[in-house]
């Protein structure tokens, strides 16, 4: 038995089966939670995968809203460019149909040649491979291959001619949850006495890890002007960090009445890139000259509303208080 079907047969006995985006042949429902899963936990996932589906049920409830809508749902579930790009593939798929091809799908916003294959494959039964990173670190182990062009290469030449739905699933399903990053279970693993790397005790070793830098330090100052149980928030351009999320002022201004201020204590995030650390201001004012983009909302209603999970924490704080 060759290592496709090894994993089939696999899957149907221990893989994954009861999960909300599974049995279905729906290309809006496979579509966003393959945008959803983008380097992000299934854990995670599926509350927001759920919340959204009943805001948005299909392509064209998608299309017709707003971004600050799409963001308002999307908020805390990180890598908002992936919320803004769904929007404008779902504008796009609502007037010309869902593309069936993966390459015609990877033309779409925010979807990349691995992601157009899951969807490929679960909604249109497509011979397509893919190679998100649980992928590659099954496939790179079992052949002791390195490279993008070389991982791409075997991976298409792997794919089974039929089955290919269980087969994706399967490939997904043994990265998290059997040949995983550390302490990989080679002893439940299907393809075990295929596996280079076993053989030679190299599991680790693939795929190769990437030297780790030290991340750069970015500061800011957060300036949270509370008048009346409102607060400022500032909308940031739609390109670029949290773009098109609301977020505190970050620069003073001139024209402020503050009646008093109170330094929070600092708030750390991490970022692919770079770590932020931000000092929180309160300040109790009296007036203030809006800028384009600025709004007063009360406290509690912009803990609900599209922020960033560090800000959405501190604003929950307030309204706590």
């Amino acid at each position: 038995m060759g290592f496709a079907q090894k994993l089939i047969t696999w899957q149907r006995r221990h893989g994954r089966h009861g999960l909300p985006w599974q049995g279905t042949r729906d290309p809006y429902r496979i579509w966003l939670s393959e945008v959803m899963l983008q380097q992000t936990q299934v854990a995670a996932v599926i509350p927001y995968y759920e919340r959204f589906l009943v805001r948005f049920p299909d392509v064209h409830s998608l299309a017709r809203a707003s971004e600050d809508d799409v963001l308002r749902l999307w908020s805390g579930l990180g890598y908002y460019a992936r919320g803004r790009n769904l929007r404008k593939a779902a504008m796009e798929i609502s007037a010309r149909g869902f593309p069936r091809a993966a390459q015609a799908i990877a033309e779409l916003p925010g979807i990349g040649r691995s992601t157009a294959g899951a969807i490929a494959a679960f909604a249109f039964g497509k011979r397509a491979a893919i190679l998100d990173g649980n992928v590659k670190r099954v496939i790179a182990r079992c052949f002791a291959v390195e490279g993008e062009k070389r991982l791409w290469a075997l991976a298409e030449r792997l794919l089974p001619t039929r089955s290919i739905e269980t087969y994706t699933q399967a490939l997904m399903d043994l990265g998290a949850t059997v040949c995983t990053r550390k302490n990989p279970v080679c002893a439940a693993c299907p393809v075990a006495e295929l596996c280079m790397a076993k053989k030679k005790s190299t599991q680790h070793a693939f795929p190769a890890p990437r030297p780790r830098k030290a991340l750069p330090l970015k500061r800011a100052t957060w300036w949270v002007l509370v008048k009346d149980g409102k607060v400022l928030m500032d909308k940031r351009p739609g390109a670029g960090l949290w773009g098109g999320l609301l977020t505190f002022p970050e620069a003073a201004q001139a024209s402020w009445k503050i009646q008093s201020r109170k330094q929070l204590p600092v708030i750390e995030h991490g970022f692919t890139h770079f770590r932020l650390r931000a000092t929180p201001v309160l300040c109790e004012v009296r007036g203030v000259s809006l800028r384009q983009g600025q709004q007063w909302l009360a406290i509690e209603a912009a803990s609900h509303s599209a922020t960033p999970t560090p800000v959405k924490k501190l604003l929950r704080q307030l309204a706590g208080r």
